[in-house]
C-alpha cells in the first residue's frame, strides 16, 4: 500500500480479527527502527476498533524493550536488531513457536543475503550488510509471515510470496486519499551545468573522512566531477550556498507548511543547516527564528525528541536529514521536499517522495513541491522496475578504516571468543592492504614513479609496504588492535599516499574540496516531453477532445456532470494520469502560463479544454452555487447554518452524493438527519448545487 494510505491501521484491524477468532495466539510486529516502533505503538493506543476501544485496551501489547515472555502478551513489538540479538546472541533464545504470526513493517528492505555476520558487524555496519541475519530471524519462527511495504521489490516476493493486496500511489491520488506533486523545480547553476574540473598538477585539498583532517596533494591526472558527484565525492560550498539562497526565496520557515531536505552526509547536513540559516537571516533579519531549521540525523543529540518536535510542534518547520527520515516517519504538513543528494535506488527514492504524500486538510494542503538541484528526479525517470539489492556486499577499505577508528568496534563482540569486532576489522583490512601493496610492488619495476613512491613509504613507515599487513598483525598480537589503529592514525597520509593505486582522491572517503565559484543560472519546470506550459496545455486539450467520444466518463464530465459518480471520477483521473496529465501538473502549467494560481479542479480543466469554459477557483464556484441556492428557496436561519456547513465541506469534494453527506455529517446523523433538517429537500439541494457549480450542465 502506498505510503500514507494506512498500512498500520489496516494491519491493526487484521491483528484484531486474527486474535479475536483465535486464528493466532501471539503475534510479533517487527520494525527496523525505534522511531517506527514508537509510531506503531501510538497507533495501537489510538486507532479505535469495536466499541471505540483501541487494540492496546483489548489485548496485552508488549512495547519496545519489553521482551519478557508473558503468557498474556498477545502482540510483541520489537526492532529487528533486538530480536536478532535475542535469537542469535542470547543464552535464552525464544522458542521457535513463541509466535505463530510475524508481521514485518518496511518489508522491502530485502534480507536475502546468505552471509553470517558478527554482532560487531551488526552494530557498526549498514543494514545492507546484515540482511541475511534478518532473514534468518524471520525464518527462525514457525509462523505465518506478513510483509508490509509501500515499495515492493523483487526480493520482497522471494520472501513473502506474491502480494495479496495492492493499493498504488496513483490510485490513492485519484481517490483523493493522497496528495500529488507538481513537476519538480530544477535549479541549474553554473557548476551543475558544466561540472567541477581540476587540472593535472593542480594542488588540491581533500577531507580524510576517517580522521576529519584536511590533506593536500598534487594531482597526477585530471579530475572531473559531474553533478551526480556533488556533495559526496566533491564538496563545493558555493554550490550549496547558491541553492540555499534560492530556497530561502521560496520556503517560509515560519509558515505551517513543513520541509524535508535530504543531504549526502552528516557533514553536508551541517553545512546546509548553516548556509540555509544564513540565507533566511538575510531575508527575514531579526524576525527569523533559528529554531525553524534543525538537523535530524543519526548523529543528532536526542534524535527521538527532535523527531517528535518536528512531527507535533510548529518548530522545527524544516528538517535536514540524510537517511534517518526516509522511511516510515508520518508528518502530514510536509509540503516541500529538497533533494541535495543523488540516490541510485528507486525504492529509496520513492520512500523519500512518500514523506510528503499525506493529506493535511488542516493547512489546506492540495499539492506538494519537489526542489531538485541535483536532477535526481530526471536521473531515475528511466528506471521502470524496482531493483534488487546487491547480493555481494563489498566492504571497502575506507569503511574498514572508519570502523577501526570507531570506539564501538573495541566493545562489540567479534567472530570468536576473546575477540572484538576490531580484531575482525583488522583481519579484513590486512587482506585488502596486502592485495593493494603487493600489486603496487609488482608494477613498480615498470613504473619508476610508483617505485619511488613505495621507497618513500618504506622510509616513513620503517617497513616495506608489501609487508605492512604483517606489521599491523604483529602490533595487534602484541598490544591489541588499538595499536594497529594508532599506527594508521599516526600515518594519516597513508591513504592519500596510496592514491596512485587506490584512486581515493575524489571518493566518498576522501572528497575533494572545491573553491570554484558558482551562480544560479535557471529555475525551471518541465511537463514530461514539454518544456513550455502552453505546449503541454495544447496537448491536453487535444487529448480531451479525442476522449469525449471514447470515454463515457470524460463525456459525462463535459456534458452531464450532475450524473458523475465516484467510480467515473476515479476512471477520469487514472485515464489522465496515464497520459501524463495529472491535476497537479495541469495546475502548475496554468500557473506558469497565466501567472495565476487557480485551484480549479480536474473537472474544470477538462471542461475548459472541451468547452472553453473559464477557469476559476473551486471555492468561488462553491460560493456562487450556495448564493444561488439561498436565493432560489426560503430557508430558516437554522437551515442556512446547516447549508453553510455543507458548503465548507465542499472545499475538497467534487462528487456531491449521499456518500459525501454521510461522511461530512457522520457525527450528526449523516444524510438522513440532514434531509430531515432541510425539510426533505436534500436531494434537490444536491442537484441544485451541482448545477450551480457547472452552470452549462443545467441547460
Amino acid at each position: 500500500m502506498a505510503t500514507g494510505t494506512g498500512k498500520t491501521r489496516t494491519i491493526i484491524g487484521l491483528i484484531y480479527r486474527l486474535l479475536k477468532t483465535e486464528r493466532f495466539r501471539r503475534i510479533l510486529f517487527l520494525v527496523d527502527r525505534t522511531a517506527l516502533g514508537d509510531q506503531a505503538m501510538d497507533t495501537f493506543n489510538e486507532a479505535p476498533l469495536e466499541q471505540n476501544q483501541p487494540l492496546s485496551k483489548i489485548y496485552n501489547i508488549a512495547a519496545l524493550g519489553d521482551m519478557a515472555a508473558e503468557a498474556e502478551t498477545r502482540v510483541q513489538v520489537a526492532t529487528v536488531q533486538a530480536m536478532v540479538k535475542r535469537i542469535f546472541a542470547s543464552d535464552n533464545p525464544p522458542a521457535v513457536d513463541a509466535f505463530d504470526c510475524v508481521i514485518v513493517d518496511e518489508a522491502h528492505r530485502g534480507y536475502t543475503l546468505d552471509q553470517d555476520m558478527t554482532e560487531g558487524e551488526l552494530a557498526l555496519r549498514d543494514q545492507a550488510q546484515y540482511l541475511s541475519t534478518y532473514r534468518r530471524a524471520l525464518e527462525y519462527f514457525d509462523a505465518v509471515k506478513v510483509g508490509l511495504t509501500a515499495t515492493p521489490a523483487r526480493h520482497t516476493t522471494e520472501i513473502f510470496g506474491r502480494p495479496v493486496f495492492t493499493y498504488s500511489y496513483r490510485e490513492a491520488v485519484a481517490e483523493d486519499w493522497l496528495i500529488d506533486h507538481e513537476p519538480p523545480i530544477r535549479y541549474q547553476t553554473l557548476l551543475s551545468q558544466h561540472g567541477i574540473h581540476f587540472n593535472r598538477g593542480q594542488q588540491v585539498e581533500a577531507i580524510n573522512m576517517g580522521t576529519g583532517e584536511i590533506e593536500s596533494a598534487e594531482l597526477d591526472d585530471e579530475l572531473h566531477f559531474e553533478l551526480e558527484s556533488f556533495n559526496k565525492r566533491v564538496i563545493n560550498e558555493d554550490f550549496n550556498r547558491v541553492i540555499c539562497e534560492q530556497l530561502a526565496q521560496e520556503l517560509d520557515p515560519m509558515g505551517e507548511e513543513k520541509t524535508m531536505i535530504f543531504c549526502a552526509t552528516d557533514a553536508h547536513a551541517d553545512m546546509v543547516k548553516r548556509l540555509l540559516g544564513s540565507a533566511f537571516k538575510d531575508v527575514y533579519g531579526d524576525h527569523y527564528n533559528q529554531a525553524a531549521v534543525e538537523k535530524i540525523t543519526g548523529a543528532s543529540d536526542k534524535v527521538d525528541q527532535l523527531i517528535r518536535r518536528y512531527k507535533n510542534e510548529r518548530f522545527p518547520s524544516i528538517a535536514i536529514t540524510v537517511d534517518l527520515l526516509t522511511t516510515g516517519i508520518d508528518v502530514p504538513p510536509i509540503c516541500h521536499l529538497v533533494f541535495m543528494r543523488r540516490v541510485k535506488s528507486r525504492i529509496l527514492y520513492e520512500q523519500m517522495i512518500g514523506r510528503a504524500t499525506r493529506r493535511c486538510d488542516e493547512i489546506g494542503k492540495t499539492v506538494f513541491k519537489i526542489y531538485d538541484p541535483v536532477d535526481l528526479y530526471a536521473a531515475l525517470q528511466s528506471v521502470n522496475t524496482m531493483q534488487p539489492l546487491v547480493k555481494d556486499p563489498r566492504v571497502t577499505l575506507d569503511q574498514l578504516l572508519d570502523e577501526l577508528n570507531n570506539p564501538g568496534a573495541y566493545e562489540a563482540p567479534g567472530s570468536a571468543p576473546g575477540r572484538s569486532h576490531a580484531h575482525d576489522v583488522l583481519d579484513q583490512l590486512n587482506q585488502k592492504l596486502m592485495r593493494v601493496l603487493r600489486g603496487a610492488a609488482h608494477k613498480a619495476d615498470k613504473r619508476p614513479a610508483l617505485k619511488e613512491r613505495l621507497d618513500a613509504l618504506e622510509q616513513q613507515w620503517g617497513v616495506a609496504p608489501q609487508n605492512l599487513h604483517r606489521h599491523l598483525h604483529q602490533l595487534s598480537e602484541e598490544s591489541g588492535p588499538q595499536a594497529a589503529a594508532d599506527f594508521l592514525r599516526n600515518n594519516t597520509r597513508l591513504l592519500l599516499q596510496l592514491a596512485e593505486v587506490q584512486q581515493l582522491l575524489g571518493t566518498a572517503y576522501m572528497p575533494v574540496i572545491s573553491q570554484h565559484v558558482d551562480q544560479m543560472r535557471e529555475r525551471a519546470q518541465s511537463w514530461g516531453e514539454y518544456t513550455k506550459p502552453e505546449d503541454y496545455l495544447d496537448s491536453f486539450s487535444a487529448f480531451v477532445r479525442l476522449q469525449i467520444n471514447k470515454s463515457a466518463a470524460i463525456a459525462t464530465v463535459v456534458n452531464r456532470p450532475r450524473d458523475l459518480t465516484r467510480e467515473q471520477l476515479k476512471e477520469v483521473r487514472m485515464l489522465l494520469d496515464g497520459a501524463g496529465f495529472s491535476e497537479a501538473n495541469l495546475k502548475a502549467a496554468w500557473r506558469k502560463q497565466s501567472n495565476q494560481d487557480i485551484a480549479a479542479g480536474v473537472i474544470a480543466y477538462i471542461r475548459q479544454a472541451a468547452l472553453g469554459e473559464a477557469l476559476q477557483p473551486f471555492e468561488q464556484r462553491v460560493a456562487r452555487a450556495m448564493q444561488d441556492l439561498f436565493t432560489q428557496f426560503t430557508w430558516t436561519p437554522i437551515q442556512r447554518k446547516w447549508l453553510e456547513r455543507l458548503a465548507k465541506q465542499l472545499t475538497h469534494e467534487i462528487v456531491i452524493d449521499h456518500n459525501f453527506v454521510n461522511t461530512a455529517f457522520a457525527g450528526d446523523g449523516g444524510a438522513k438527519q440532514l434531509d430531515k433538517l432541510l425539510g426533505g429537500q436534500l436531494e434537490r439541494v444536491m442537484h441544485n448545487l451541482t448545477d450551480g457549480l457547472w452552470p452549462q450542465a443545467a441547460a
